[in-house]
């Protein structure tokens, strides 16, 4: 009660940022339908698709609906049945060494993973964080079902904090990678470095054709910490990004361009640097995962314990963004946009510096009211 009551007068407080109310999920291991009601635009949240998850960090859908979320501390690939929210564990992904804000983050589907059957996955080693590549066979018995991986890409600087690690294909059919600085702030603007960096790959790992840097991976430079990466209805490239004590950033992505980190933390009106299209106290935000739906990008805050709605058209915003479940599910890691428009939302209380409260962590699904 203390908890929701803060988090309304912080609402308050905060102005033209709106908070939608609704009630906590339920626990339990199946889909649960909850009763919820908003304003137009808002999202609503419409089930508990499964709880109980340790340390969720990356989702993907499947074909068929079901879901594949990777367990950042341990390693594990785990089976969401969209009808039901049963868990089966795929496998363990070797080579992971979890600590700190590492581990296994991101994974991502081929694009003809129909055929293929392949899964992508970023990850930390003891001395790097690396993408690899790993067939996922679900005939086969739970928990042996994930490949040996191959590794695509290594030598990605890892530290106790700022990894990154969120990996999606663009409509372009190449991988997209965000890295972190790995608290070496001097590496975001180093282009020979990977870390600071938006990456973009072929499928087996190599710099993609007309990367802007001749033989490089690198995309955008100049990060500090990179976990969203959406695209939007007309293809253009999104990513949220934590600042440090002063601004959180939404970044338009553009090739070759430097987003001024450690130099500049938020807008700098530096014409060297390119500013972000929208800011926030990291109070208010620490964005994690972004995702596209109905002409807004949604964006999960961490610190923020909300999901922030930023309306856009074509490269600018198309009017103040908005707030919502302010505080009431607490820390907010992954959004993903499911094959019908809603969104899957996926907490992070168990991270280590969140609140969990029984049955953390969950993934719902979110519709917005039209």
């Amino acid at each position: 009660m203390h908890r929701r009551l803060a988090a309304a007068l912080l609402a308050l407080l905060l102005g033209p940022a709106v908070a939608c109310s609704s009630s906590p999920a339920p626990a339990g291991g199946a889909t649960t339908a909850l009763a919820t009601t908003a304003a137009a635009g808002a999202p609503v949240v419409r089930a508990t698709v499964a709880d109980g998850l340790g340390v969720p960090w990356g989702m993907a859908v499947l074909p068929d609906g079901d879901l594949l979320v990777s367990e950042r501390d341990t390693a594990r690939i785990v089976r969401v049945a969209a009808a039901g929210g049963r868990k089966t564990v795929a496998g363990t992904v070797p080579g992971v060494t979890a600590g700190g804000e590492g581990g296994l983050l991101g994974i991502a589907l081929s694009p003809a993973f129909a055929t293929d059957r392949l899964v992508y996955a970023y990850l930390s080693t003891e001395a790097d964080n690396r993408i690899v590549r790993f067939g996922y066979d679900p005939a086969l018995p739970a928990s042996s079902q994930l490949g040996a991986p191959a590794v695509l890409l290594a030598g990605i600087p890892r530290g106790p904090r700022h990894n990154g690690g969120r990996i999606a294909f663009g409509p372009d059919g190449f991988l997209y990678a965000a890295t972190g600085d790995s608290s070496n702030q001097a590496l975001a603007q180093d282009k020979g470095s990977l870390g600071g960096k938006i990456l973009r790959l072929t499928p087996d790992g190599a710099p993609a054709p007309g990367n802007p840097f001749p033989g490089s991976a690198v995309w955008s430079y100049g990060h500090r910490n990179v976990e969203g990466i959406a695209w939007d209805g007309e293809g253009r490239l999104w990513a949220s990004e934590f600042g440090a004590d002063t601004w959180d950033e939404l970044n338009l992505i553009r090739p070759g361009g430097n987003y001024g980190w450690p130099a500049v933390e938020g807008i700098g009106n530096r014409p060297e640097y390119i500013d972000p299209v929208a800011q926030w106290r990291p109070a208010e935000a620490s964005p994690s995962g972004l995702a596209y739906a109905d002409g807004a990008l949604w964006m999960a805050a961490l610190r923020g314990t909300r999901l922030w709605r930023i309306p856009i058209s074509g490269d600018h915003l198309a009017g103040t963004p908005q707030d919502y479940l302010t505080g009431t599910y607490g820390r907010l890691r992954t959004v993903v946009t499911d094959r019908d428009g809603t969104l899957l939302l996926a907490t992070g209380n168990t991270d280590g510096r969140g609140d969990p409260h029984p049955g953390d962590d969950r993934i719902l699904r979110l519709t917005v009211q039209g």
